[in-house]
């Protein structure tokens, strides 16, 4: 568990540091995100999925990447003094949608070099 911690945070800081737009200071907050993300993914992601499944089904499952960035905005304003999405209006929800993409695939290569990957 504390490896896939650490990955996710390691995840959340690259992926920070390539967007302009996302700010998290100081460095150890790519930890509490990881966390509060997490979390955020694990209670509420599967309540808003399934609510939203009839738009998924008509989306052929692209709603999903809304869904996404919906857990992201809401990760920044809960942890809105150490996580920023420095953007407004659509470009706010545009950054937040990148991030997530982005995120799922630094947390993919980096999940690669898990030595405790179950096979």
């Amino acid at each position: 568990m504390l490896v896939k911690l650490i990955i996710s945070a390691l995840s959340v800081g690259i992926t920070a540091w390539f967007m302009d737009s996302i700010s998290i200071e100081p460095w150890w907050a790519c930890i509490l995100v990881a966390i509060v993300l997490g979390l955020i993914n694990s209670i509420i992601r599967p309540v808003v999925k399934l609510l939203s499944f009839p738009v998924n089904f008509l989306t052929l499952g692209l709603f999903s990447f809304v869904i996404n960035a919906l857990m992201v905005m809401l990760c920044a304003w809960f942890l809105n003094d150490y996580f920023k999405i420095n953007a407004s209006g659509f470009d706010y929800f545009l950054s937040a949608l990148i991030f997530s993409v982005v995120l799922s695939i630094v947390g993919w290569v980096l999940n690669l070099f898990n030595p405790k990957k179950k096979k």
